[in-house]
């Protein structure tokens, strides 16, 4: 009877360890989105709709980030993501301007990401290739065979795709009581555009699928450690391989929803997603060394990249750079609170 207070004890400080990283990160939206409300209430800042359209502007980098977490969850990383969301969006521009179906190029897109993701996740699974030097060779692959489509700015026009420019142009209303009505004494409605459906089951789906399944325990065994891993009889290498290969195929279904808000591909799109979506995934509390994180943080790591951006803008004086720097100092901030915690860590273990 006496060992059950214990227990209980220690795995409520396991608990605390592992969440507080995303407690701060999530008091850390809340305060900035805070500010941005107190200081340009005037602005809009309050109204629903501009928290819903950092929902809409980020809806493809929540599906990368996703995808993210899973590899740097075995300790990895991939910095193929931008380039191979760029290749996607000039793949659907310019399959769908050669008058292929929107439903095929999309699927075509998918199928796309899981070859790449399985060819990066082999190299570096079963090669035991240094993950940053594997997707660095993909980041290159991917921006090349971009320019090898089309070197030219695509658009997508309600004639080149009639299909794909209804669901870009789909606006899904919310209730009318969270609208506001503007100067001109016109009710606006709040609403949110389909890519924003799709990131968030995304968010839910890989949140279950870390949370309850074999694979996302394998996941955080991995990136734990290899050793303990391989003696629990999990295949580390196949564990690997199928991270990158989830990471390349969410980042696909980023892909489609980053066009669905482009409605373009050009060989310069993207630039720097993936250091959004690792940022993102560092400030939700995900390990740089691997075991530790989850979705959720790195869903609100893209508020607050959002929302850093939305202050910014909404300012009108401050160069769009200030947000870089911001998101620079945040990343700094939890880099140093990570290895706090991983002191912190090995002294409690001696």
């Amino acid at each position: 009877m006496s060992k059950k207070p214990e227990n209980a004890l220690k795995e409520r400080k396991q608990i605390n360890s592992n969440t507080l990283l995303l407690l701060i990160t999530i008091a850390l939206f809340i305060v900035m989105y805070a500010v941005g409300c107190a200081m340009y209430a005037g602005k809009g800042f309050t109204h629903v709709q501009t928290f819903l359209n950092i929902l809409i502007n980020n809806a493809g980098l929540i599906c990368v980030a996703c995808g993210m977490t899973c590899v740097m969850l075995t300790g990895g990383i991939d910095i193929s993501v931008g380039a191979l969301i760029a290749m996607d969006c000039m793949f659907l521009a310019y399959t769908m301007g050669k008058g292929m179906n929107a439903i095929v190029s999309c699927l075509l897109v998918l199928v796309i990401g899981l070859v790449f993701g399985m060819v990066q996740g082999f190299c570096v699974g079963y090669l035991e290739i240094q993950p940053f030097i594997v997707s660095m060779a993909g980041m290159f692959f991917a921006r090349g065979m971009t320019a090898v489509i089309c070197t030219d700015q695509l658009s997508i026009t309600q004639e080149t795709s009639p299909l794909f420019y209804a669901w870009a142009n789909l606006k899904i209303q919310l209730p009318a009581f969270l609208g506001y009505t503007n100067s001109k004494g016109k009710l606006q409605i709040p609403y949110v555009r389909i890519g924003v459906v799709i990131a968030l089951l995304v968010l839910v789906v890989i949140f279950l699928v870390l949370r309850y399944t074999k694979f996302g325990r394998s996941l955080y065994a991995v990136g734990g450690s290899e050793q303990s891993a391989t003696m629990m009889g999990l295949d580390v290498k196949k564990t690997k391989m199928k991270a990158y290969m989830l990471s390349s195929f969410l980042c696909s279904i980023g892909g489609i929803c980053y066009c669905l808000n482009t409605m373009s591909g050009s060989v310069s799109q993207a630039t720097g997603l993936e250091m959004d979506a690792i940022a993102s995934s560092v400030i939700g509390g995900t390990l740089l060394t691997g075991g530790v994180g989850n979705v959720i943080g790195s869903f609100f790591g893209v508020l607050i990249n959002g929302t850093i951006s939305s202050i910014v803008k909404t300012n009108g004086k401050l160069l769009s750079s200030w947000a870089n720097i911001a998101t620079a100092a945040l990343l700094c901030f939890f880099i140093v609170l990570q290895s706090v915690f991983a002191l912190i860590k090995s002294r409690r273990s001696k």
